[in-house]
C-alpha cells in the first residue's frame, strides 16, 4: 500500500485493534501519536499507553506530545510526510494538525452519529436503554464529532450487555470499518454526507460522580441500565448506611426483579446468598459489589464476612 502514508493517533486498548488491523493488512504506518507516559499504581511508575506498547512491538515511530500545537511536535509530524491521518480514541486535534495530510484526517467514533457525540458513547447508549448502536467514520472538523460522515455500521445491544462487552464488540466492528474507509480513500472512491443536527440528538458527556450515582427512587430498568452501562468502568455507585457506618460502594453487576411491594426505596434485604435492594417497582439483586478499600467481590463472599443491620439502607 505504498500510495498511502498513514499517521495513526490513539491511546487506549480500543485503538490497538484498529492499528493492528492496518498493520496486518500491509498499510504503511509512518508514525503513531499517543499520550505521554503517565504515573500509575501505588509505585507511581510511568506507564506506557496500550497503543505505544503495540507500536513499539512493531518498530513503529512513536510521538508523544503534551501539547499538540508545540512547534517541535508539528515539525516532527510534518516530517513524516503522511497523506492520511486516522484518529481512534485520542483527543481533540487543532486545525493545524487535522488539516495537514492531503487525504485529510478521519476519526472512528463508537456510536451511530450524530447521536452520542462526546467522551462516553458506549456507556451512554446502554445507560439510556438503547437496543442498537454502532460505529461511524467521519472527517474531522473544528467541532467535536461533527464532521462529514464516511461510513457507519450498526450492531444490536443485548439485554444483558455491559459497557465492557459492548466495548469489545465495537472495537472489532470499528477495525473493519476503518479498513473499509481506508480502502475507499486509497481508491479515490470515498464520498461523504453531512451530519444533520436536531433537537433530539442524544449526547455522551464525560462520566462524573454525579451522573454515575444510583438513584434508588428510579425504576429498576433505569437502575439496571446504569449499572450495566458503567461496568466495569467507572462503576455505578451509591452510599451504604449501615448502623453508624456510611460507605460509598460500587456495584458492578446486578439482576432486576419486578415486584409490587411497600418497602421504601433503598431498603436492604439479605439472606446467606442474596443481597436485595428495594426500588419503586421491584428489587435490584446485587451480584458484584466493591466496598471502599476492599477488592471487588461477589455477593456471597461479601455476606460471608460483612453484616448488615436490620435498618441498613442504600442512599
Amino acid at each position: 500500500m505504498s500510495d498511502l502514508r498513514i499517521v495513526f493517533m490513539g491511546t487506549p486498548e480500543f485503538a490497538v485493534t484498529p492499528l493492528k488491523a492496518l498493520v496486518e493488512q500491509g498499510y504503511r504506518i509512518v508514525g503513531v501519536v499517543t499520550a505521554p507516559d503517565r504515573p500509575a499504581g501505588r509505585g507511581r511508575k510511568l506507564q506506557e499507553s496500550a497503543v505505544k506498547i503495540y507500536a513499539k512491538s512493531q518498530d513503529l515511530k512513536v510521538l508523544q506530545p503534551t501539547n499538540l500545537k508545540d512547534p517541535e511536535f508539528l515539525k516532527a509530524l510534518e516530517s513524516l510526510n503522511a497523506n492520511l491521518q486516522i484518529v481512534v480514541a485520542f483527543r481533540m486535534l487543532p486545525k493545524v494538525v487535522w488539516q495537514l495530510p492531503e487525504h485529510g484526517t478521519f476519526n472512528l467514533h463508537a456510536s451511530l452519529l450524530p447521536n452520542y457525540r462526546g467522551a462516553a458513547p458506549i456507556n451512554w447508549a446502554i445507560i439510556n436503554g438503547e437496543t442498537k448502536t454502532g460505529v461511524s467514520t467521519f472527517f474531522i472538523d473544528e467541532k467535536i464529532d461533527t464532521g462529514d460522515m464516511i461510513l457507519q455500521e450498526e450492531i444490536d445491544i443485548d439485554p444483558d450487555e455491559t459497557a465492557g462487552s459492548l466495548h469489545d464488540k465495537l472495537m472489532n466492528l470499528g477495525s473493519h470499518l476503518i479498513l473499509k474507509t481506508v480502502e475507499l480513500i486509497r481508491k479515490g472512491e470515498v464520498s461523504t454526507s453531512p451530519q444533520h443536527d436536531s433537537a433530539n440528538i442524544k449526547p455522551a458527556p464525560k462520566l462524573d460522580r454525579d451522573n454515575t450515582k444510583i438513584d434508588w427512587n428510579a425504576p429498576i430498568d433505569i437502575i439496571s441500565n446504569l449499572i450495566r452501562g458503567l461496568s466495569p468502568y467507572p462503576a455505578a455507585w451509591c452510599t451504604l448506611k449501615n448502623d453508624s457506618e456510611t460507605l460509598d460502594v460500587k456495584i458492578y453487576a446486578a439482576k432486576k426483579m419486578k415486584a409490587a411491594h411497600n418497602e421504601a426505596p433503598g431498603t436492604i434485604f439479605t439472606t446467606k446468598k442474596e443481597l436485595r435492594v428495594a426500588a419503586p417497582d421491584g428489587y435490584i439483586i446485587i451480584e458484584q459489589i466493591k466496598l471502599p478499600g476492599k477488592k471487588l467481590m461477589d455477593t456471597i463472599s461479601l455476606l460471608n464476612g460483612y453484616s448488615f443491620s436490620t435498618d441498613a439502607k442504600m442512599l
